[in-house]
């Protein structure tokens, strides 16, 4: 019973969302919708945010009680947290609020400087994985090459044909490939959707049958 009542929900909740995604009927589509979901979804929120919350506050306490690799690091979670929301609620999250300007001022480089770093990470793993070890890697290198080149005012000056390359290899190879992908994750997305709509994946409940 105890995983029997959440398989129910999700089944009929699924139900309900592929009717609305393939029905043009307008109980399914204003009704529903407007007067069931967007207040259900919006009472739900809060609730989601906490539960984050508290799955985060137990997470790193885990990890400050185990002396977990890299656990002094839990701290600062805390001390974010609490100082954040202290300013949210006292200054507002309105333009000009403290809030807004921890955000602008620290939340904002923050993350230009991650951003940063993982452009110095790129490089290196397109340093490892372009090495012309065997003729699909060469092939890829040339192409990564006559790509990056085309963005910077260098390539032109090399040849003015390279930016037309460079778009061919975007528009074409490139995009044949994105389009596989797409098409792979497109119908893994639907095999998932359909075994956990059958009850046949159960992962979510805790694992078990």
């Amino acid at each position: 019973m105890k995983k029997t009542v959440p398989l129910l929900i999700v089944m009929i909740g699924g139900l309900i969302w592929v009717f609305w995604a393939f029905s043009p009927h307008k109980i399914i589509q204003d009704d529903f919708y407007n007067q069931f979901y967007l207040p259900w979804a919006r009472a739900m929120a809060p609730f989601a945010a906490l539960l984050g919350v508290i799955s985060l506050s137990m997470m790193h306490s885990a990890k400050i009680r185990r002396k977990a690799p890299k656990w002094q690091y839990s701290f600062f979670f805390f001390a974010g947290f609490v100082v954040t929301t202290l300013a949210g609620f006292i200054g507002g999250t309105q333009k000009g609020g403290l809030f807004m300007w921890m955000f602008e001022n620290m939340q904002m480089p923050m993350s230009s400087t991650m951003f940063s770093l993982l452009a110095f990470y790129m490089a290196s793993a397109a340093y490892k994985a372009f090495r012309a070890r065997s003729l699909e890697a060469t092939v890829l290198l040339v192409a990564a090459i006559v790509v990056m080149l085309a963005q910077v005012p260098l390539g032109v000056k090399i040849s003015r044909h390279l930016p037309d390359i460079s778009q061919w290899i975007l528009d074409v190879p490139n995009l044949a490939s994105k389009r596989g992908i797409a098409l792979g994750v497109g119908l893994g997305s639907v095999a998932t959707t359909l075994k956990i709509l059958l009850g046949i994946e159960r992962s979510y409940l805790g694992g078990g049958d």
